[in-house]
Order: C-alpha cells, then sequence, then structure tokens
C-alpha cells in the first residue's frame, strides 16, 4: 500500500492535522516503563480522555523538528518498516502490523501498544525497526518516542487491509484490494465561514488482535477543543467491516461537530464532465451520498466538483444510515489501469441506537486534481455544542461494494447532463437536458406504456419535457427533462426527483445541485 495517491493524499490530511497531548497520571500509569505491562481497559480509556478534557490543551513537544524537515515526501518513500519485526508476524491467521515511520507531514508521535489478556505493552520506536538508506536524513531521528500510524496486513500475503496515517483517518481496501476513501475519528468546524478546520489527532493506539485475524484498535483521540475514546473492531469477510464504539469529551463549544465523518474524492463524473480536461471518462473515489432517512426515505445526491465551497445539510432525525458510495462500477467507465477507480469501496455508516435530531453534512470543494480528497460527510447533531459536553455514539462502518441496506426500490446508477431542446432543432438558449438512469427489483414487469411519471421540483428554475420509458435491451429505465435558467442567475439550483407510478413512488429521491457557471460553460461548447 505504497502507491504515490495513498501517500501524497495523506500527506496533505497529516499536514492539516497538528495537534497536541497533555500527558496525565492517567495515561503515565498506562505507558509503564519500556517493556513493562499495565493493565488496560476501554473504560480506563475513557477515564483518560474524560480527565484530559477538564485540562488546558498543551502543545506536543516535537521530537528533532529540524530533522522531520528533511524527511520530504521523496524520502520518506524510501524508508520501509522490516518485515521480519512485524508484530504478530508468522503467529497463524493473526494480521501481522507495521509502524509507520515519522516525516516533514507526519511529525506528531504516536505512541502504539499491544493488547493481550487485558495488559498493555507499549512497542517502543526505535531505527532499528526500519531499513534507512545512507544519506537519508530519518537516520538522524533519534530523539522521537512515537511513530507516524501503523498498517495492518494479511497473515498469509503480507498485503496491507488496513492503514492508520495521519490526524484521525484511517482507510481499509474494501472489498477489492482496492484502498480509496478514507474514515475519521472526529470532525470539528469543517468548511465554517469564521475560521479553519480543528484537525484532532489520534495520539496513541492500543492494538488487540484475534486468532481469526480481526483486530481490535482502541485509540485516544486529541485536539484542543475536544478529547475521545475509541474502541474500533475490525473483521474481513465481502468486505471490511467495522463496529465503532466512542465518547468524546468537549473542552470548548465548537459550531460543526462531524460524528463519522468520511472524506473522498470527486473530481469529475458523468454530471461534470465539462469541470477537468482529463482524458479519462471519470475520476472518483466515490461518486454519491446515500442516506436513509428515519422515515424509511432514501436519498441519492450525486455528488459535484463545484465552482467554489458549498456545505449542504440534509435533516434527518433519526437517520438509518448514510455514506459515500461508488455506484459505477465497470471500468470503461474510467479507463484507469493504474488505481482502478471502479474497484474502490463505498463506505456505509449504520448507528446503532437512535441518534436523535440532526443533520448529514455535505461539503464539497473545488478541486483541480485527484491527488486532493474534496468531500466530506458526516453526522452533525442538533443543536448548540458547549463545553463540558459529552457524546456517545456507537455505529458500523462497512467498507463494501454496494450498500448492504438493499433497498426495495429502483436506484440511480447516473446522472448525466448535456444541451436542452429537441435533437435536429435548433438548441434554446439557457436550457440543458438533465438524464437520469435509474433500475431495481420493483420495476420488473412495467413497461412504457403503464404510466411511470417523474416528479421534479425546484425553485430556481423552470423544467419542461419530461419522460420516463424502459431502456431497450437492458434492464435500466430512464428519466429525463429539460431545465431552463436565466442568463443572470449566479446561485445554485436545487431540484428534487423521483419516479412516480399511481402515487407510489418507484425510485429514491433525487437531489440535484447544479451551478449555472458551469452550466453555461457547458452549453458554451454546444455547436
Amino acid at each position: 500500500m505504497s502507491t504515490d495517491r495513498f501517500h501524497r493524499r495523506h500527506l496533505l490530511q497529516a499536514a492539516l492535522g497538528g495537534g497536541a497531548f497533555f500527558l496525565l497520571p492517567h495515561l503515565a500509569r498506562a505507558q509503564g516503563a519500556a517493556g513493562e505491562s499495565r493493565p488496560f481497559s476501554f473504560d480506563g480509556l475513557r477515564d483518560m480522555a474524560r480527565d484530559m478534557a477538564a485540562r488546558p490543551h498543551a502543545p506536543q513537544e516535537i521530537a528533532d523538528p529540524e530533522i522531520l524537515d528533511q524527511v520530504d515526501y521523496d524520502r520518506h518513500n524510501q524508508v520501509r518498516f522490516r518485515a521480519d519485526r512485524s508484530l504478530w508476524r508468522g503467529q497463524g491467521d493473526i494480521s501481522p502490523v507495521q509502524a509507520f515511520f515519522p516525516g516533514m507531514y507526519f511529525r506528531n508521535p504516536v505512541r502504539i501498544y499491544t493488547v493481550q489478556d487485558g495488559m498493555a505493552t507499549e512497542v517502543p520506536f526505535s531505527l532499528d525497526l526500519f531499513d534507512i538508506p545512507e544519506g537519508n536524513p530519518a537516520r538522524q531521528l533519534t530523539r522521537t518516542r512515537g511513530f507516524a500510524g501503523f498498517r495492518v496486513q494479511d497473515a498469509r500475503t503480507e498485503i496491507d487491509w488496513m492503514a492508520f496515517l495521519g490526524a484521525s483517518y484511517w482507510r481499509t481496501s474494501g472489498y477489492s484490494g482496492q484502498f480509496g476513501l478514507s474514515a475519521r475519528g472526529l470532525a470539528i468546524d469543517t468548511a465554517i465561514p469564521n475560521g479553519p478546520e480543528e484537525f484532532p489527532l489520534f495520539t496513541h493506539f492500543w492494538l488487540e488482535p484475534a486468532e481469526n485475524g480481526d483486530l481490535t484498535t482502541y485509540a485516544l483521540l486529541d485536539s484542543p477543543r475536544a478529547t475521545g475514546a475509541y474502541r474500533i473492531e475490525s473483521r474481513r469477510g465481502a468486505g471490511v467491516s467495522q463496529d465503532i464504539t466512542a465518547t468524546v469529551f468537549l473542552r470548548d463549544a465548537v459550531d460543526r461537530l462531524g460524528i463519522a465523518p468520511l472524506t473522498s474524492m470527486f473530481w469529475f463524473g458523468k454530471n461534470t464532465p465539462h469541470v477537468a480536461p482529463d482524458w479519462r471518462p471519470e475520476v472518483h473515489d466515490s461518486d454519491g451520498l446515500e442516506i436513509l432517512a428515519g422515515n424509511g426515505e432514501r436519498i441519492w445526491r450525486p455528488l459535484n466538483n463545484p465552482p467554489g465551497t458549498m456545505v449542504n445539510s440534509f435533516a434527518s432525525p433519526s437517520v438509518k444510515g448514510f455514506g459515500l458510495m461508488q455506484r459505477e462500477r465497470d471500468f470503461a467507465q474510467y479507463q484507469d489501469d493504474g488505481v482502478f477507480y471502479d474497484r474502490r469501496a463505498s463506505a456505509w455508516i449504520t448507528p446503532r441506537g437512535d441518534w436523535g435530531d440532526g443533520a448529514v453534512v455535505l461539503t464539497e470543494l473545488r478541486t483541480d486534481d485527484e491527488i486532493h480528497d474534496n468531500i466530506v460527510a458526516f453526522w452533525q447533531p442538533a443543536g448548540p455544542t458547549a463545553k463540558g459536553q459529552s457524546h456517545d455514539f456507537a455505529y458500523r462502518l462497512d467498507w463494501v461494494r454496494d450498500n448492504p441496506a438493499v433497498s426495495p426500490i429502483a436506484h440511480f446508477t447516473a446522472t448525466r447532463i448535456g444541451a436542452g431542446g429537441v435533437p435536429g432543432q435548433p438548441r434554446p438558449k439557457g436550457v440543458v437536458k438533465i438524464v437520469c438512469d435509474f433500475r431495481g427489483p420493483n420495476l420488473t414487469g412495467l413497461g412504457r406504456e403503464d404510466g411511470l411519471a417523474l416528479s421534479v421540483s425546484t425553485a430556481q428554475a423552470q423544467v419542461s419535457n419530461t419522460a420516463v420509458y424502459p431502456v431497450v435491451g437492458t434492464d435500466s429505465w430512464r428519466a429525463l427533462f429539460d431545465l431552463s435558467f436565466a442568463e443572470t442567475d449566479t446561485a445554485p439550483i436545487d431540484l428534487r426527483a423521483y419516479v412516480d407510478h399511481g402515487g407510489t413512488a418507484m425510485t429514491e429521491t433525487l437531489i440535484l445541485q447544479l451551478f449555472p457557471s458551469q452550466l453555461r460553460t457547458l452549453l458554451a461548447r454546444t455547436p
């Protein structure tokens, strides 16, 4: 898992994720002397996080900063963990673990412990654990006591299937062995207008392996305004499934608290071919946000690469699930045989218990390359936060090919945008055509004459020429309509659409956000 894209994208994440750590008596006792084991429990970890939150946040000491500055991307990539020093290597089906080396973009020391029978033992940092080329400044890093993170491997193939690296980020290889989008422990003030985002750090990890290759990761989170205790139980099957239990304590109020955050990349797709000059048809780790609302409504929101930063909230009390999904699985739609976007996992969050009032928040940033993660989605509880608050939450995170919450109604598979009007006739100005393909088991036996109709609502534009029909020779259907907007329009166009049959919704709800500036660019290319 040493591909350029893995490292380059996480370099950005880690560079944004500065942090600090204040050593408490609880933690000092848990660490013990080198090689000494100490009792460990998740309840004890919660106590550590609670005690930390009651104290001011103190900057973490960065050892040998002038040396870390020299361990840039290329030099960091030259450092390799020695396979024969991997934790649990050669112990049956237990997943081996290797640590990541610190560097310019991974400055904050991360402490790693093993847990067995309720006792924790620290894995001390040592240059001897790594192969470091002659002349690489990494050889001079002698004062640090921490790593940058760790990677988890398959016991038989020694191929990576999970990694924690940078701030509170982690990723898995999903169902296909192909790394893609990331999860985070916590998001604080993502894309708020009056201040920078705060990136909490996982500062300490406790790793408890299982004989069958599963791994339970306990993590201590710290940032200027929050601390947290996390238990992440990871197992592999048709993908990677993780049961996550966490308690977050607030040192101070935050404007936007993001629970169960996911981070991904969307450069361009079928709905935005006009925003990139690349030769490939599509480039993205995820192509849409899916929500299963508390009332059972299913929502599909195709992702955008917007002209500027956009934040959209989807109110969803007692949400049943949400995720950043990759629905397009045809290699021909990407033509990328290097990083295989068609194999990128979808990530689906299933809350445990009732999360109450709140909203799924989607942030989309403008990007001009695939190396930048520009998409963030998370759950934001309703109401203001306050100093001294604590938040308990649990959820399942599935890294899979398809949504495990199988839908009984049709889902949208593609959204395309082109010039409006009728082929062979003059194209009307300021009119685009929206074409939406969908399919599902509830459409079996229906045909063109069965009265399926498209329902579209929007306040910022005019809809005309709607049609719904099956696509000949396939199991898909198509819904399309023209959308008219004024030459002077600048505000985003928001619309909702679904396919109806006699008063019954046959599809999930499609939510689109379109930008007149981008639509005008598309129409300018029309002959």
